[in-house]
């Protein structure tokens, strides 16, 4: 018994909070303001605690790319005031020869008006209606049960080429390196109301949108009146046969995005507007795209992109007789990635806050609570 007795006043002697008998007790005044005071003060810090902490932090690193063999995905909505979509088309290009002309999949293109009004939208592409006797390559017409071989009009390569489209002409004049000077002559133009149709169009605008999957590899891609093809290794353009002293290639970027929205991304070209004011030339944007990697609170992973840019317009009257006029976006990779992780703030930590400001608080009242008896008593009241 006297043993444990022992031990227990040890133990009572290990109490950091000692407790003060009554007598010495005098509840005043300013006491009860400073309790109120320090109690709202509590419940202030144990409330804004609670919210960093109920609050997600992102955190961001910077790493090394890596990754190989991956594409790159990107978003467009661009407007072309004075640019109808029957001239307008789209090519893409990268460092490793890849190369994609006239591209059609996966784009829209919508007529407008002087006004910015839609007209018509639908997907880009030129459908031949059903003619029954078009011309054939031997310069008869089409009989019956007879196999259709549209005539190339002189641009074959061999007996047995056909061209029964349009386009299917213009490639071949463009293999051999000659001008389609006048398509109102050619038979497959004049039934698919190509002509007819882009005349319709004078005065439009086009509004064109859509996506492209490329190599992740620098390159660019770029909106042009017309068509571009290569031929023994030149750059060559192909107006359809509606050329012009001037192309106006005022244009607004809507939307620009490589890679999918994720919270905080800002894509810095978008409602982007750039007016021509002098004659036709070639309007250049130079992006460096920064692979971003984005993990939110749940864990969902967004692979993305970011990008700076800086812009440049070239005129035709600096002498550049052989430039393409167009709105061109050339882009390059970013060796370095950043990577954006949505966190709360550990729960341990949250207890050490909430801990610390209750631990403050209750020092503050044993001292001031100290500090009273000790002036009582050197006051005389007690004893």
């Amino acid at each position: 018994m006297g043993r444990g007795g022992g031990i227990l006043e040890k133990l009572r002697s290990l109490d950091a909070y000692p407790k003060i008998n009554d007598d010495f007790f005098s509840r005043t005044l300013s006491g009860g303001i400073i309790t109120l005071a320090s109690s709202l003060l509590m419940l202030f810090l144990f409330f804004s605690e609670l919210r960093l902490y109920l609050h997600t932090v992102t955190e961001s690193k910077l790493l090394v790319d890596a990754s190989r063999g991956e594409t790159l995905h990107i978003n467009f909505d661009v407007t072309f005031p004075a640019i109808r979509c029957s001239l307008l088309s789209l090519d893409t290009m990268d460092i490793s020869g890849e190369q994609h002309f006239d591209i059609r999949h996966h784009i829209v293109k919508k007529r407008i008006d002087a006004h910015g009004n839609v007209i018509e939208a639908k997907k880009d592409g030129i459908g031949a209606p059903k003619i029954e006797k078009p011309l054939q390559r031997h310069g008869g017409r089409l009989e019956h049960n007879e196999k259709y071989c549209g005539s190339c009009f002189g641009a074959e390569t061999s007996d047995d080429d056909c061209c029964n489209s349009c386009d299917e002409v213009r490639d071949a004049y463009r293999k051999k390196g000659w001008a389609l000077t006048n398509a109102e002559l050619i038979d497959q133009c004049e039934r698919e109301g190509f002509i007819q149709k882009v005349k319709d169009e004078d005065g439009e605008g086009c509004n064109i949108e859509g996506s492209l999957e490329v190599n992740k590899v620098a390159g660019n891609f770029h909106f042009i009146p017309g068509k571009s093809f290569h031929q023994s290794n030149v750059h060559l353009h192909d107006l359809l046969a509606f050329p012009t002293d001037s192309y106006n290639i005022s244009h607004k970027i809507n939307r620009l995005a490589f890679g999918d929205y994720f919270p905080g991304v800002q894509n810095p070209l978008d409602g982007v507007q750039w007016t021509q004011e002098r004659p036709s030339g070639v309007y250049q944007y130079f992006i460096k795209v920064v692979p971003t990697i984005y993990t939110n609170i749940i864990g969902r992973t967004i692979f993305s992109n970011q990008y700076s840019v800086t812009e440049h317009y070239k005129s035709s009257e600096l002498g550049h007789s052989q430039m393409l006029p167009g709105v061109f976006f050339f882009y390059d990779l970013s060796p370095i990635k950043v990577t954006f992780k949505e966190e709360h703030v550990p729960f341990l930590h949250f207890m050490t806050h909430i801990c610390a400001i209750i631990g403050g608080l209750i020092d503050s009242f044993i001292y001031y609570g100290q500090r009273a008896i000790k002036k009582k008593i050197e006051a005389g009241k007690f004893g």
